[in-house]
């Protein structure tokens, strides 16, 4: 018998966003950019969002979104810590287009998980790198809220 699944909160990470850059549809859907200009962790682990980064994003014709977000944060304790968070959004078409224009959706309308991938030099910090975490997120026009828990 296998053990089984379970998952405990361990931060949320609010990412504040930047205006969308469009390279168009490339043959899959249309290629956004969505720079991370800042934001926050509270939690567990506590920090500020480095002011670099983005979001690459491809929607498909369906408007499910895939997005793969590439960023860092400082913690309190100057640790630096690298983030790579792939995930989907996807909900009925007349919402995810609001979300789009930068008009409020109720987050519980959507589907908006993500899977989280740490990096860090900092030994105090190394348990990010040694389990695995999800994450239930919720767009908003100007930033991203992401709850991540830890796999047990």
């Amino acid at each position: 018998m296998t053990p089984q699944l379970e998952t405990r909160y361990v931060f949320t990470i609010t990412v504040r966003i930047g205006e969308v850059t469009s390279a168009g549809e490339i043959g899959t859907g249309v290629r956004r950019i969505i720079p991370i200009i800042g934001g926050e962790v509270k939690g567990e682990i506590n920090g500020k969002v480095c002011a670099f980064g983005a979001d690459f994003q491809i929607i498909r014709p369906n408007e499910l979104i895939e997005l793969e977000a590439k960023y860092a944060f400082e913690t309190d304790d100057g640790a630096v810590v690298y983030v790579e968070n792939k995930g989907l959004r996807f909900g009925p078409v007349e919402l995810l287009q609001k979300l789009k224009r930068g008009e409020p959706v109720d987050p519980k309308l959507i589907y908006f998980r993500t899977v989280p991938r740490f990096e860090t030099g900092a030994e105090k910090y190394h348990r990010l790198m040694q389990n695995l975490f999800i994450a239930s997120a919720a767009r908003h026009p100007d930033h991203v809220v992401i709850d991540v828990h830890q796999v047990l």
